[in-house]
């Protein structure tokens, strides 16, 4: 397998504070790899080291081949970054944002132009190249974001929190772009705390915490590793409810919990053909559902087994990410 990515032991630490305890992390050419992880895990100095912003003070990481620390030139020739917050320029146009940066970029002012009209056009921001930043929504923003991070045609790019802030409809919009760009074949390093984004997006999964790498793996592998199935069971009328328990607990030999506010009856399954024995029980008895499956756990479940902590519950936001800001600058 050829990896675009791959870092062994990476270690930072700022002071007395350790950010990074000797991360491994290999992402396969042409895939989606999620970085999860509390604010405070590690994500995002990772990605700053993998983009050549900072130095890791032990272990090796390469981009393409090319070593992140002995060959920096090469490896910014191959990476687009977009961050958490907009870097675009607000009182410019979405046009000449991307030129600027085509400029800037060592391409001549016809092609820098071009490849402005190109990726305006292919993140679907033609309407409105012209207007000033200012106006933009948040969804169009970091559309334009990610447009800038690909000027100069990166075979790898990192997204650090992508849609931040963003509605769901923005969200969507941004996923949908993502797809599209692995579909041509680039490389993703996504870090995130929607889980359903990394669900949505992710071919392979690594979960941070407190600065190492606590689990990796596909979104299933993951879901799997922590429990099995759960069997959902809601009873169209409210009376069955107690006839449906007993049933349940016959079929699987586990009592199952009932949610009191929505009378959801779930109970883990080993043996997911026992849903067939299920319908045959309730139909026997005449009894109808409204919702009736297998499911496996959610990765906020996953999130919350590996790390105690839920994804959105961080420390002081982020420490190292602002100590990490003052050292770049």
């Amino acid at each position: 397998m050829s990896y675009a990515i791959r870092a062994e032991g990476l270690v930072k630490r700022y002071g007395d504070m350790v950010a990074l305890d000797g991360v491994d992390l290999e992402v396969p050419a042409g895939k989606v790899i999620g970085v999860l992880g509390p604010n405070g895990a590690g994500k995002t100095t990772t990605v700053r080291i993998l983009a050549t912003l900072l130095r890791p003070d032990a272990g090796h990481a390469s981009v393409g081949g090319y070593d992140v620390v002995k060959e920096q030139v090469r490896v910014r020739g191959l990476i687009g970054l977009t961050g958490q917050y907009a870097s675009v320029d607000e009182d410019l146009s979405g046009t000449e944002n991307l030129v600027l940066l085509g400029r800037l970029l060592d391409m001549s002012r016809r092609d820098a132009r071009a490849r402005a009209t190109e990726l305006l056009e292919q993140f679907e921001l033609t309407d409105a190249a012209h207007r000033p930043i200012s106006t933009f929504s948040g969804g169009m923003r970091r559309r334009l974001d990610l447009a800038a991070s690909l000027v100069g045609r990166p075979q790898v790019l990192y997204l650090d929190e992508p849609t931040t802030g963003l509605d769901p409809h923005a969200r969507q919009e941004v996923w949908g772009v993502v797809r599209r760009l692995v579909a041509d074949g680039a490389t993703v390093l996504l870090t995130t705390q929607y889980l359903e984004e990394a669900d949505q997006l992710a071919d392979g999964i690594t979960v941070f915490d407190h600065g190492r790498v606590v689990a990796e793996g596909r979104p299933d592998e993951l879901k799997r590793r922590i429990g099995g199935q759960t069997l959902q069971v809601r009873p169209t009328v409210p009376a069955d409810l107690d006839e449906v328990g007993r049933i349940l607990a016959e079929l699987t030999g586990s009592a199952p919990v009932r949610e009191v506010n929505t009378g959801l009856l779930t109970v883990p399954v080993d043996d997911p053909m026992l849903i067939s024995a299920l319908v045959r029980r309730l139909d026997g008895a005449g009894i109808s559902a409204d919702e009736l499956g297998l499911r496996l756990p959610s990765l906020d479940e996953v999130f919350l087994a590996l790390t105690g902590r839920s994804a959105d519950e961080g420390e002081n936001k982020n420490v190292q990410n602002t100590v990490a800001e003052r050292t770049v600058a």
